[in-house]
């Protein structure tokens, strides 16, 4: 029987019964939706609305029920709707009339919002965590291939040498960054909703500091129509996760184009990748390949959440219960994505011959023959010129600058001297970067040193 039956004189009919529920998604709230009665029936006791004894029952018999759902020993209906009904019924059922007053001085418009908010809280505190492992990963394989020479690019063409431990790093920034982004997220998500009512505050004296200590939030949401009509911190954590999935699906893209054999620079292990159906010879990127196709999926939960959202009047509207499955799928999909990836990048073979060698061909060190010209006093944009045509006789000889005679240098500019050479080398070009946050030897494990140091 419904719990609202009282104003309605037809019952819902089966169709509107399942097109309206939600438990079906919505269950995965339970732990959630009865830590929120726990702390609401002690409230209730502290403030006199309930006594004590009446408490210790409901408290009693909640976690009774948090037991046997745990053991897989509940059912739950439909006709009930949600999982908030489900377990209020379930209440009713075990203790009687006495379960009927755990729902004084809420609904379960802030009860729904409270729940989502704790279980966003604990999604955040996990995916920090797994990020975390991540880029301790990202700096371990950085260190070990401080001076491992690789091709660096723009528009995916050679541009100039750097180290595979430089090229980490570039993605522990960004992975840094979305660890950051969703602490931020927490902020705005750690403000506790129950106590609003349905929109307008309650005329009990309940005590919603005492509710949001029990219930680990810092703070008490201060507008109770803003506190349950608001769903931004879902779209924000939906933002988060979309971000993170980008970086995670640049990242892919490279792991992709660098284990195939035209690039040849790693081997991803067997364990993470998968064979054809008709190919024998074939060797998949498939993990890759999928994080970096999941990615559009959490992109469209954001959309989903943002068009759900764009046009609502306030307070609360039944629209908003299909916020829950886009942020369930978004945070899902971000979780499992970023734990394949780590196993993933932990076990990559890295071909750093084949990196070095890479980086010797394209002229990868035309902008350091120019910066050497502009040593001797040629301002830049002629050096550019000159080192561009000198590139253009290389492609016709067929070779590479640091193999043109110093006679034919000297025939594009009389600046060049015997020293070219030794500014040439794959090493020297990385090298003489003296920038701060540069590609130098030097300055890689300055920039693996400062990651220590905040990590500890």
């Amino acid at each position: 029987m419904k719990l609202w039956k009282g104003r309605f004189t037809k019952a819902a009919t089966s169709s509107s019964n399942e097109f309206n529920a939600s438990i079906s998604f919505d269950s995965r709230l339970y732990k959630e939706d009865i830590q929120g009665s726990i702390a609401h029936a002690m409230m209730l006791a502290k403030q006199q609305i309930i006594s004590s004894d009446e408490a210790e029952a409901l408290v009693s018999a909640l976690k009774g029920i948090l037991h046997d759902i745990e053991a897989g020993n509940v059912e739950f209906s439909i006709e009930m709707e949600d999982i908030h009904m489900n377990i209020e019924a379930l209440l009713t059922s075990r203790i009687g009339d006495l379960g009927k007053k755990l729902h004084t001085a809420r609904s379960r418009n802030d009860q729904v919002a409270l729940d989502f908010r704790l279980h966003v809280k604990k999604e955040i505190a996990f995916i920090d965590e797994i990020l975390t492992d991540l880029c301790a990963l990202l700096v371990d394989l950085a260190t070990t291939h401080t001076e491992t020479i690789m091709p660096g690019y723009t528009h995916l063409q050679r541009a100039q040498p750097v180290t595979f431990g430089y090229h980490l790093l570039a993605y522990y920034q960004m992975f840094f960054r979305d660890k950051a982004r969703f602490q931020d997220c927490l902020k705005r998500t750690d403000s506790m909703p129950l106590g609003s009512g349905a929109l307008a505050g309650t005329t009990y004296n309940t005590d919603r500091d005492f509710l949001a200590a029990q219930l680990g939030f810092s703070q008490v949401a201060p507008n109770a129509m803003d506190a349950v009509s608001d769903r931004d911190f879902a779209i924000e954590f939906a933002s988060c996760a979309s971000m993170c999935m980008m970086h995670l699906s640049r990242f892919c893209e490279e792991l992709i184009l660098w284990s195939s054999s035209e690039f040849g620079f790693v081997e991803i292990d067997d364990a993470y990748a998968t064979g054809s159906s008709i190919m024998p010879q074939k060797k998949n990127p498939d993990m890759a390949e999928l994080i970096r196709g999941k990615t559009g999926r959490v992109y469209g939960d954001l959309m989903t959440l943002l068009t759900i959202m764009k046009s609502l009047p306030l307070a609360y509207n039944k629209d908003m219960q299909e916020d829950k499955l886009p942020v369930f799928d978004a945070g899902d999909t971000l979780k499992q994505s970023i734990s394949i990836f780590t196993e993933m990048l932990a076990t990559l073979t890295v071909k750093e011959q084949r990196m070095e060698t890479a980086a010797k061909t394209g002229f990868l060190n035309a902008t350091d023959a120019a910066d050497y010209l502009v040593s001797k006093g040629l301002p830049f944009r002629d050096c550019h010129e000159v080192i561009g045509k000198l590139v253009l006789f290389c492609i016709s000889e067929g070779k590479a600058i640091e193999e043109v005679s110093l006679e034919q240098l000297q025939a594009f500019s009389p600046l060049f001297e015997n020293d070219v050479y030794d500014k040439l080398t794959l090493v020297s070009c990385i090298n003489n970067k003296r920038s701060a946050g540069s590609t130098s030897f030097e300055s890689v494990q300055k920039q693996i040193s400062d990651i220590r140091n905040d990590m500890v």
